[in-house]
């Protein structure tokens, strides 16, 4: 086989393309298109080496996909409250970084509904779109409403859980893509149905920070996937260093071989080589 890239992994670019999404593997300052590579036999092999992907220190584990034990506990992005936003305590005065806060948690967020393993809802920075929902492999997304605050898309997203999931089923979501539903009218039945608990935050945090999304089309996403596995089998390189196999297709973060799924993000600052 032949080596076409080695380096610090990080997750895949990706972008909207025709007829399906464009993925690219980024190794170090490099990235390698992996389209072209469906149908072919793909090597990824661990190098044994995980470099922090903040400050470069070498460590024998990653946390919080990518970051050293220490960069974990004081870097403002590897917070609980990433993955709690309305756990936020910026305004108490004690975000890990404050001019990073201001950057990323106290702008334009987007409450959105996906169809990846089924309706969920998330959220994400106004700026991350469409990016996030190609990640999450999402076959349909439609925006729902615009918030001010990552904290404040949290306390939204609280409210709509309570009526649709939150969470992403993966082994379903390599198992093929979910059946079509109608976006516009699951929003709005969400609505209906939720309209005390948006009305109590409109009235908390004023009209013009939460505000509903209506004038959007959803948007239909085509993954670059010849065959979905049966059964899912992951490789897992901390176990095993070598995932290889007939690379049948890709889905969000994850590679289908016909030997089994790898999940790319899992392994930021992982060094990795590719061979085809």
């Amino acid at each position: 086989m032949i080596e076409i890239g080695r380096g610090a992994v990080s997750k895949m670019s990706v972008q909207l393309g025709s007829p399906t999404v464009q993925y690219a593997f980024r190794l170090g300052d490099a990235e390698v298109p992996v389209n072209p590579l469906i149908g072919t036999t793909v090597r990824l092999e661990y190098l044994g080496a995980i470099h922090c992907s903040h400050c470069g220190r070498k460590t024998k584990t990653s946390f919080s996909q990518g970051y050293c034990y220490p960069c974990m506990t004081k870097l403002a992005q590897c917070d609980l409250c990433i993955m709690s936003p309305e756990r936020c305590h910026f305004d108490a005065g004690t975000c890990r970084d404050p001019a990073w806060g201001e950057k990323f948690c106290m702008t334009d967020h987007v409450v959105y509904l996906a169809n990846s393993s089924g309706v969920k809802v998330g959220i994400t920075r106004a700026t991350q779109l469409p990016t996030r929902w190609l990640d999450q492999g999402a076959s349909q997304a439609l925006p729902i409403m615009r918030v001010a605050t990552r904290q404040q898309s949290g306390f939204v997203e609280d409210v709509l859980r309570s009526q649709v999931a939150d969470k992403t089923n993966w082994r379903a979501l390599l198992k093929g893509d979910a059946p079509a539903v109608d976006l516009k009218q699951v929003r709005d039945e969400l609505f209906a149905s939720c309209a005390e608990g948006l009305l109590s935050l409109q009235e908390r945090f004023g009209l013009q920070a939460i505000q509903p999304v209506a004038d959007i089309e959803p948007i239909e996403i085509r993954y670059p996937v010849e065959q979905y596995p049966t059964k899912i089998v992951s490789f897992n390189l901390d176990k095993n260093p070598i995932a290889e196999g007939t690379l049948m297709g890709i889905k969000g973060q994850y590679l289908i071989f016909d030997t089994g799924v790898i999940n790319i993000r899992k392994y930021t600052a992982y060094q990795l080589a590719v061979y085809q």
